[in-house]
């Protein structure tokens, strides 16, 4: 145990016991989060413990309930005209950052041109304006080449990375560095100074804040009201040590508890145990496309006949199939793009000398292959541990190196040769709605040096996902997804292990939890 640990502990072991003040123990939320906050910036990374953390202190311009439909949410409203190619904004009134500054549609206009140059739908977007102005202070107005019916579901998409609004002077900051000054406009101030990298960070209500007036808060929409005056995050690497601290009463809430002790906590009372967003995460093994040997995609493409989806699933998630499927595409299951044209290549029987012989035939010299591991990440380091057996049964030369997923998460961006501290392969989730289509679908971007980290070039993929954004119907945007989805078996830019659907564990003394990714408004003790 680190001497951060100790000293949370420590001090969490004192605030379990009796208290003078017990008022004010009800203003406190303790958390401990899906992992360490090692990159501030929501538009800069598409990890999801910094997208829960962006919206705890920025806001977006719509949101996304229940249902999946899109709700105003920083915006009044919108009109369309002009045949669908103008769209006006209206910002609600009251909008303050977190520096007492008004928020002005000039910060979101550079907001939103920040955010699109890293994001796959907003790039979308963009390509389909011809100009985004701020004719007023509370008006965004964009004028299209041609109509884009998804545009408020473009700027108010949940999924990596997070539309958020910033202050102009912060939204001016080039795409490809990091903004680490937190001002927002939501409803959580970040408090700087006690954040402890790998330990501990610290947010406060923000009291100008002004929720929606209108709506139920559901998903990412409706009114975000904060009940608590702290929320802390506290990092506990090891799963028991977490769920012990929640079961002690140490902490409230672990967001993604050990799979292995998620019974001992349903038989417990006093704890509850859900798994918040239907929308599910699909475990992928990404390819850095730039070097030897994935480079060549019929590599690539010949380890897809050698992946078992419920290994991978049941190594990382357990026996219990309610939290994970196997049979898993392009596309988020169930959603109306997915499919099952192609799946062969992962539900036939497994041959992993035929793989091999492929491999040879293919072009693979033995070279080594460096896989990124999460140690801090059980349900990660699981794909990892398995994915190492595999290719090694294939005949592959691999260096698993462990370390923990805030250094994976920086190190992934690296384009250097894995010989030279890059990388092979890494492991993650495509989490959320994200994968509901090719619009904000991560992994099958092919626009090479533009694309998510492992920098694939597949053109008939970028030319079939420009074309869904054209398609006249929905039966004409399922057909383009079926045809994405054969190219993608062949390109195979990751390998699909399979859908996971997080549990995440609290005290029952908490209600007011959202049905969807997790966040900390509207959630109150009772």
């Amino acid at each position: 145990m680190n001497i951060e640990r100790r000293g949370f502990l420590a001090g969490a072991t004192a605030l379990a016991m009796p208290r003078i003040a017990r008022g004010a123990e009800k203003l406190l939320l303790k958390v401990v989060p899906e992992g360490d906050l090692a990159i501030l910036d929501p538009v800069y990374t598409t990890a999801t413990v910094v997208r829960n953390h962006g919206y705890m202190v920025f806001d977006t311009l719509y949101g996304f309930d229940d249902q999946n439909v899109v709700q105003p949410q920083m915006v009044e409203g919108h009109v369309v005209a002009a045949d669908g190619k103008q769209w006006t904004l209206t910002l609600r009134d009251g909008l303050l950052w977190h520096d007492g500054e008004k928020v002005r549609a000039r910060d979101a206009v550079a907001s939103i041109r920040r955010w699109a140059a890293r994001d796959s739908f907003g790039g979308a977007l963009m390509a389909a304006t011809d100009e985004l102005s701020a004719p007023d202070d509370r008006t965004i107005q964009f004028r299209l080449k041609r109509p884009f019916p998804l545009l408020a579901e473009a700027l108010g998409k949940p999924g990596t990375p997070m539309p958020c609004m910033m202050p102009e002077r912060l939204a001016l900051t080039d795409p490809n560095k990091q903004v680490i000054d937190m001002v927002g406009s939501g409803p959580f101030r970040f408090i700087t100074n006690e954040r402890v990298p790998g330990s501990r960070v610290v947010y406060e209500k923000f009291a100008g804040y002004v929720p929606r007036n209108t709506g139920t808060p559901s998903g990412s929409a409706g009114p975000k009201v904060a009940h608590f005056d702290r929320v802390e995050w506290h990092v506990i690497p090891d799963g028991s040590t977490a769920v012990n601290a929640l079961i002690s009463g140490e902490v409230d809430w672990v967001q993604t508890p050990a799979v292995d002790l998620l019974s001992l906590l349903r038989d417990k009372k006093g704890f509850k145990v859900e798994t918040p967003d239907p929308a599910g995460g699909i475990g992928i093994l990404r390819f850095n496309a730039l070097f030897p040997p994935f480079d060549n995609p019929a590599i690539r493409s010949a380890l897809m006949w050698a992946v078992d989806q419920a290994e991978y699933m049941t190594a990382a998630w357990g026996t219990d199939r309610r939290l994970w499927k196997d049979g898993v595409g392009v596309f988020s299951p169930g959603s109306p793009m997915d499919s099952q044209v192609g799946m062969a290549a992962l539900t036939s029987k497994r041959d992993f000398d035929k793989v091999k012989r492929d491999l040879l035939a293919a072009g693979y010299k033995g070279e080594k292959i460096v896989l990124l591991g999460a140690s801090d990440y059980p349900d990660i380091n699981s794909l990892a541990l398995v994915a190492q057996d595999m290719l090694k049964r294939v005949g592959m030369n691999v260096d698993l190196q462990a370390e923990d997923w805030g250094t994976t998460v920086q190190r992934r961006g690296s384009r250097k040769p894995p010989a030279e501290g890059g990388w092979n392969i890494f492991f993650t989730y495509l989490n959320g709605t994200n994968n509901d289509n090719p619009a904000g679908q991560l992994g099958i971007r092919g626009n090479g040096p533009k694309a998510w980290f492992g920098w694939p070039s597949m053109p008939k993929i970028e030319a079939l996902r420009a074309a869904w954004f054209e398609a006249p119907d929905l039966a004409a945007q399922k057909q383009i997804c079926e045809d994405i989805q054969l190219e993608f078996f062949k390109q195979a830019p990751y390998l699909p292990l399979g859908c996971r659907y997080a549990p995440t564990a609290y005290s029952s003394s908490l209600t007011g939890v959202r049905s969807s990714f997790i966040q900390f408004y509207d959630v109150r003790r009772v």
